[in-house]
């Protein structure tokens, strides 16, 4: 039920009555839709976002562009799981284009993410070469507006 999960994704602190009303099914249905998704991993986690910035918290976060050498019968998928086993990666992705890996760190501070670079990631066999670029400021993430100085406009919907 794609309609369920978009709701979910959207806020998943929202009761299964709550759900009920805005879907007009019965809560029971709802919550054991929520629970099946849970059971066969189609729902992964539920993630509070948080604007550290403002919570005083000043971290540093790059995406690392990432070449590497596929390897014989698993392509990219080694390297790939062996850097997302790093707690420092936030992201990890297969790209199309100049480089093949989009990776994503979060550290206390630029020394930190240097020093993963430099001992961590560009030892890999197979990684060829990176590429690192710092993030400036959060505008948007996981389709949340950082910082958003607009009312939210939501329609009211009624069973």
């Amino acid at each position: 039920m794609k309609e369920l999960l978009e709701c979910l994704e959207r806020d998943h602190t929202q009761s299964p009555e709550q759900l009920a009303v805005m879907l007009n099914r019965p809560a029971p249905e709802i919550a054991a839709l929520i629970k099946q998704f849970q059971d066969e991993k189609i729902i992964l986690k539920y993630q509070t976002i948080i604007d550290w910035e403002k919570a005083g918290v000043d971290n540093v976060t790059a995406v690392i562009e990432v070449k590497i050498t596929p390897q014989r019968e698993v392509g990219f998928d080694a390297i790939a799981e062996r850097i997302c086993r790093y707690p420092e990666v936030r992201g990890l992705y297969l790209m199309s284009g100049g480089y093949d890996l989009s990776v994503t760190i979060e550290g206390a501070s630029l020394r930190d993410v240097a020093d993963f670079v430099s001992t961590k990631l560009s030892t890999i066999d197979g990684v060829v070469s990176t590429t690192t670029n710092f993030m400036l400021k959060k505008y948007k993430y996981a389709g949340v507006i950082i910082d958003d100085s607009e009312e939210e406009h939501r329609l009211v919907v009624s069973p």
